[in-house]
């Protein structure tokens, strides 16, 4: 007997997923290709979906409102997922909430189909025993359809440069004064020059002393003129 046929070279069979969350039961549905079957289920996640920032959080709701439609290759899933998320917003960092509408068509081949047989394993799903699971096809949509930057709002003003205040909150009247650094140098000129006027101003202003000794002078001799006349 060759060691590729020994007990560890056989496909491992997947275990078969329990009906119940996100994996659906299709054996009522049948393979007789056209039979449909219309399912509605609220489903809580027990882990968080979507991107860093925004997502479907732990314990969120899930509404699903879908169509399972039985066609020659395996079973066509349709329809819309519901479910709330969680964010920060990328300007103003300040969290929010809002509400995700996927639109979803997926098919999920039979074992035995050619579409199963002649596809690569992560380019279609594939159903396990009549059971199909949502959940990578979910994660999949939550992923395409949020964004990587998030707001709270499409016009969100973000946070003020200097100071770091929300502008939302900071009234349209909020600036700083800023410098251009290309002119710093010519600030700190005027700046020094002004200085020095103003002391050359408030020296003019002080009376020399040689001209009051001179005037002085003057007013004796005149005072002198008056009396001898």
């Amino acid at each position: 007997m060759s060691a590729d046929s020994g007990p560890e070279s056989r496909p491992r069979r997947q275990q078969t997923p329990k009906d119940g969350g996100f994996v659906l039961d299709t054996r009522s549905l049948g393979r007789k290709p056209g039979s449909m079957k219309q399912l509605h289920r609220t489903v809580t996640t027990e882990e968080r979906i979507g991107l860093e920032m925004v997502g479907i959080p732990v314990g969120a709701q899930v509404e699903l409102d879908l169509t399972l439609q039985s066609v020659s290759e395996g079973v066509l899933v349709t329809g819309t997922v519901d479910a709330p998320i969680e964010g920060e917003c990328s300007r103003c960092l300040e969290p929010f909430t809002d509400e995700i509408q996927l639109q979803l068509t997926e098919l999920f081949a039979y074992p035995d189909s050619a579409t199963e047989q002649t596809t690569e394993e992560d380019e279609i799903h594939r159903l396990i025993d009549d059971m199909l699971d949502l959940e990578p096809v979910i994660i999949d949509a939550v992923g395409l359809e949020l964004p990587l930057q998030p707001l709270c709002e499409p016009d969100c003003a973000g946070l003020c440069p200097e100071c770091g205040v929300r502008m939302a909150i900071a009234g349209s009247e909020h600036g700083h004064e800023i410098l251009d650094p290309r002119w710093a140098g010519l600030a700190k000129f005027n700046a020094e020059s002004t200085d020095t006027d103003t002391a050359s101003f408030e020296a003019d202003t002080v009376s020399d002393p040689s001209t009051d000794s001179t005037l002085a002078a003057h007013n004796g001799a005149v005072s002198k003129k008056t009396e001898e006349s």
